[in-house]
Order: C-alpha cells, then sequence, then structure tokens
C-alpha cells in the first residue's frame, strides 16, 4: 500500500512538474509571465495616472505642454480639486449620482432575483428559453432605446427628474443581472430546497432562508455590476435630465467645465479622479466576492 501511495505522488509530482516545465527558467518566466503582466499593467494604471497627474498640474503646465513635461510634475496644486468641491456643484452632482445609482441597483436586484429564482428553480416548459431571452435583452443597445423610452418619460411627467433614471436603467441592468444569478443559484445544491419543502416550507421562506443566504457573493457580484454601470452611464442622463442642479457627475462635469470648443481639462480630470474614488473603494472591498460569484455564473 505503501508503494502505491508513493508511486501515486511521484507520479502526480511528475505530471505537475511537467505541466509548468515551460516556466522552469528565468528567461521564459520574464518572457511567458512578466512581460505580459508588466504591459498588461501599464495599459490599466496609465489612465489614472495621466488623470491624476492632469488633476494637480497647474494651469500653466496644462496650457504649455512644449515648456513643461506632460508626464510629471515638481510643483503639484490642489487647485483645480479646490475649485471643483467648493465653486461648482459637484457635491449635488454626487449625491445625485449615487442616490439614482444606488436606487436602481436595489429595483433591478429585486426583481433579477425573481426572475432567476423562477427561471432556475421553478420548473415549466420553455423556462432555458427565457432565461436565453432575457439575456438577448441586454444586447440590445441603450442608443436604440433611449429614443422609446424619452417618450414613455415625458408621457409620465417624469422628464428632468431622478426617478426617470431609477425606472429607465434597469431596462439595461436586469438582464445582466438575472443572467449572473442564475447562473450562481444553479451552483446551490436542490436538495437543500426539496429538504424544506418537506419540512413544510414554501417557495417564499426557501428563497429568503435559504437561497439568498448562500447567494449572497452573486448578490454581490451583481450589486457591483448595477453599480457600476449606474454610476458611468451617460447617454439616458444626458437625455433626460436638463437642470443643472439635478444633472449626474459624467454629465455635469462635461458641460460645466467646457466653455465652447475649450476644455478646462484639470477640473475635468479633478471631477473624474473625485467621481472614481467611491467605485474604487467598492471594488477594494468585495473583489473576491465578484470573481467568485463570475465564475459560478460562466461555470453553468
Amino acid at each position: 500500500m505503501s508503494d502505491a501511495r508513493v508511486a501515486t505522488a511521484a507520479a502526480g509530482e511528475a505530471d505537475h512538474s511537467e505541466g509548468m516545465s515551460f516556466l522552469s527558467t528565468l528567461p521564459q518566466r520574464v518572457v511567458r509571465t512578466y512581460i505580459p503582466l508588466i504591459l498588461i499593467v501599464f495599459v490599466l494604471l496609465f489612465p489614472f495616472y495621466w488623470m491624476t497627474m492632469t488633476a494637480i498640474k497647474p494651469k500653466e503646465h496644462l496650457l504649455d505642454l512644449d515648456a513643461h513635461n506632460p508626464f510629471y510634475t515638481l510643483t503639484p496644486t490642489f487647485e483645480h480639486i479646490r475649485d471643483l468641491l467648493f465653486k461648482t456643484d459637484y457635491p449635488q452632482w454626487l449625491w445625485n449620482t449615487m442616490f439614482i445609482a444606488v436606487s436602481a441597483t436595489i429595483l433591478s436586484l429585486i426583481a433579477s432575483v425573481f426572475a432567476a429564482y423562477a427561471i432556475t428553480r421553478i420548473r415549466y416548459r420553455g423556462a432555458s428559453w427565457v432565461g436565453g431571452a432575457i439575456f438577448l435583452a441586454y444586447l440590445v443597445p441603450p442608443s436604440i432605446l433611449f429614443i422609446p423610452l424619452s417618450t414613455v418619460v415625458f408621457q409620465y411627467g417624469l422628464f428632468d427628474t431622478p426617478f426617470a433614471l431609477i425606472l429607465t436603467y434597469p431596462t439595461i441592468l436586469i438582464p445582466f443581472s438575472t443572467w449572473l444569478l442564475m447562473g450562481y443559484f444553479k451552483t446551490i445544491p436542490y436538495e437543500l430546497e426539496e429538504c424544506a419543502l418537506m419540512d413544510g416550507a414554501n417557495r417564499w421562506q426557501i428563497l429568503t432562508k435559504i437561497v439568498l443566504p448562500l447567494a449572497v457573493p452573486g448578490l454581490i457580484s451583481a450589486s457591483i455590476f448595477c453599480l457600476t454601470l449606474c454610476w458611468n452611464e451617460f447617454i439616458y442622463a444626458l437625455t433626460f435630465i436638463n437642470s443643472t442642479e439635478n444633472k449626474t457627475v459624467p454629465v455635469a462635469i462635461l458641460s460645466a467645465f467646457t466653455d465652447g470648443d475649450q476644455y478646462r481639462w484639470g477640473s475635468l480630470m479633478a471631477g473624474a479622479l473625485v467621481g472614481s474614488l467611491p467605485l474604487v473603494v467598492l471594488y477594494a472591498f468585495f473583489v473576491e466576492h465578484y470573481v467568485s460569484a463570475m465564475t459560478g455564473a460562466v461555470k453553468e
């Protein structure tokens, strides 16, 4: 028995070493691992570096790139950020963005949970086709949907109000969130629900006391997706909101810091930088749950 275990362990080690043999030497690791990682990190982080540098550069450095290095500055200033926070309505725009994003996310999650649970757990003819049709709705470009939606928003008297965005954002959030939660609900053993049904639990009790507590990573992942999409959305916010005090951050900073064909790049980049910080904090705390939920959804 011991000889068999030794042979099995040796075979496993051999297979493992053979599978990673292409990284056995330093030049191979540099070419196949380190260089691609460095390129990916550079491509992903350079826009944020450029945005930060632009936000803290003095105005004269931004106007004369021939006399000043465009990639760094030795005299940083917080003038643009100070003007953004205290000389504009940016705090109000940030509150509008947060209120609309959180409200639309909650509304979309409620609808997505019910839809995903009904498709994956309640057995009826055509359930798989319904799930596919819901996901196909996500592929419809928002640039096409905002035209009929603008008519509906105007007829219901919601134009230029936050509810115009709160009620229209779920049209682009619910399809993907439903597909994501469907994949995660399928990873939860159905035997748990069968045992609960045998003990006398109804569907509502099963959903709230068994499925949802086990699907917390999936709910967090769907919440992050919905919140991010609402936070950065531009077309609907530009179309349905007209007054300055009701605008969201992406639309407001573009209209407030653009004078004809001249752009105040320092204030624009400062607004984009400050507006991205809440999402950075959100991803930093919940990235593990986001990855695990996406893995479960793709696996199914």
